[in-house]
Parts: C-alpha cells; structure tokens; sequence
C-alpha cells in the first residue's frame, strides 16, 4: 500500500468521524427519552378521595399558664430532691 493511499483512507475516516460529531453535537440530548427511568406510576380506575387537612391545635393562654406551672412546680420537686441528697 502506498503512502498516498494510506493518507486518503485516513482522510476519508477523519471526514466520517467529523460528521457523526457534528450529528451527534447537534442533538446535544435534547429529546426526551421515550421510557421513564425508576418504578411506574400507579394506575387508578378513580382518583382517590382527598385526605382532609388536619387543622392546627393551638393552646388557650390558660392552657399554656397551666403546663407552664407544672413545669416550675417538677423542676422545684426535683431541686428539692437533690439539696436531701
């Protein structure tokens, strides 16, 4: 084989592999695939009903004060206990 010929079939390989890059550059992965990765979503027959929404409990003022004052009142019994021993 000559040195000509080798040149032009490396030429002509360096030509394929330019267009495929420039193919492959140009769709630049923007399409979607067609499958999803991970498990499939569930298919229903119905949608199911709504979970009500829990409503927020809050504490009156009195509750609070009267929570407040048991604390004090076992953080005392507690103190107590450790000044007798």
């Amino acid at each position: 084989m000559a040195l000509k010929d080798i040149l032009a079939q490396l030429d002509a390989e360096i030509a394929r592999l330019q267009q495929a890059k420039a193919l492959l550059a140009s769709s630049d992965g923007s399409t979607a695939p067609t499958t999803r990765r991970g498990r499939p979503k569930k298919i229903t027959a119905s949608p199911a009903p709504a979970k009500p929404v829990k409503k927020k409990r809050n504490l009156s003022p009195e509750g609070r004060a009267r929570i407040a004052e048991a604390v004090k009142r076992r953080w005392a019994s507690q103190k107590a206990k450790q000044k007798k021993a």
